[in-house]
């Protein structure tokens, strides 16, 4: 599902270069639920921002569910997004004048998906995460998990082969962060890929792989014991 080869990130600050990530490698496969953990300033919101289109590496190779995205340009790199990641944020960023159901519409809208079909993806997608009889509720009726679980059927409704989530528990109490971290669980038992970014060796120990990374690059590469 994802390959990436020898990835580096520099920055230039007036005549110092910074190397966010340097010589990144590692493989992905379908239906992984990988955490990638690592402290402030260790290169994890860089390798997101590459994992997640938002940025392009200085050098090196990413592969996307068979697609070379290294060098794509920006029009590109949305399009990829919009069709191949579902992205789970520690704010939420739901619509606050939109109820749920709107919330997770609102993707579909911009990929041109019809009302119909939108419809029904969009109700399938709240029911899996456990919120189908709040579909009519605005965020500021839902509590913080519901709303992050809502950002997650968001996530979902288009079926993209990869959701990234970075620090989706991070905003949230310890029983509404567990009730999200088991519906990550659940959709990635049903055979969704997931990859989890956080800071957090207690949130990561859900995963059932977890890539150390520090000073940008990779220092640990390890399967839970249930995987092993």
């Amino acid at each position: 599902m994802i390959k990436i080869s020898n990835l580096s990130k520099i920055y230039n600050t007036g005549s110092i270069e910074v190397a966010a990530l340097k010589d990144v490698s590692f493989e992905v496969g379908k239906g992984e639920f990988v955490a990638i953990i690592g402290p402030s300033g260790s290169g994890k919101s860089t390798l997101m921002n590459m994992i997640g289109c938002l940025d392009v590496p200085t050098r090196g190779e990413y592969i996307l569910d068979g697609v070379n995205v290294s060098k794509l340009n920006d029009s590109q790199l949305a399009d990829i997004r919009n069709q191949k990641i579902g992205f789970i944020f520690q704010g939420f960023n739901l619509l606050s004048k939109l109820n749920a159901l709107e919330n997770v519409e609102l993707p579909l809208i911009y990929r041109g998906t019809p009302a119909r079909e939108r419809l029904e993806q969009s109700i399938n997608a709240l029911r899996a995460v456990g919120l189908e009889d709040r579909i009519h509720h605005k965020p500021s009726e839902l509590s913080g998990g519901q709303q992050q679980r809502v950002a997650i059927a968001r996530a979902i409704a288009g079926t993209p082969p990869i959701m990234l989530a970075d620090e989706p528990t991070g905003a949230l109490d310890s029983k509404s962060g567990k009730e999200v971290l088991d519906t990550l669980l659940k959709l990635n038992n049903e055979g969704s890929t997931i990859i989890l970014i956080t800071h957090d060796m207690n949130v990561a120990s859900k995963a059932r792989r977890i890539i150390r990374i520090m000073d940008g690059q990779i220092c640990g590469d390890e399967r839970a014991a249930a995987e092993i």
